[in-house]
């Protein structure tokens, strides 16, 4: 399979944009479910030290909780290095999602910008 999104100028499928962003939708309402039913049980507010400390209640959770934190921090720097590499648009956007509503929907909606800017830069040339 050859890498057709890593160089400015090389086309893109349009499919994999879509993929992206359908992602990104799935990010976007999968953990927010877990958050309302965390909310519903824990509280009329979300308590974010509660969060904390039942994301790290046991070491299936705690592996989850530093496999997240290490491999978003390592993608979310990455992103910063490829939105100033591409001159992309909408980089505090992505940012603010992934601290707001979850780094499963700021990730893949950076790709599907990601994308859009290729194919803008290849049809440009």
């Amino acid at each position: 399979m050859s890498d057709e999104t890593t160089s400015p100028g090389q086309p893109t499928t349009p499919l994999l944009s879509w993929l992206y962003l359908t992602l990104a939708i799935a990010g976007a309402i999968l953990p927010w479910l877990a958050n309302w039913e965390f909310i519903q049980t824990y509280g009329a507010s979300f308590n974010l030290g509660l969060f904390v400390q039942l994301a790290n209640a046991n070491a299936a959770a705690q592996s989850l909780s530093r496999d997240l934190l290490i491999g978003a921090s390592a993608v979310t720097i990455w992103m910063v290095a490829e939105a100033r590499r591409l001159q992309m648009r909408g980089l505090p956007w992505v940012l603010l999602g992934c601290v707001t509503i979850a780094f499963a929907f700021g990730a893949p909606l950076f790709l599907y910008l990601r994308e859009r800017r290729l194919q803008e830069i290849a049809r440009n040339g």
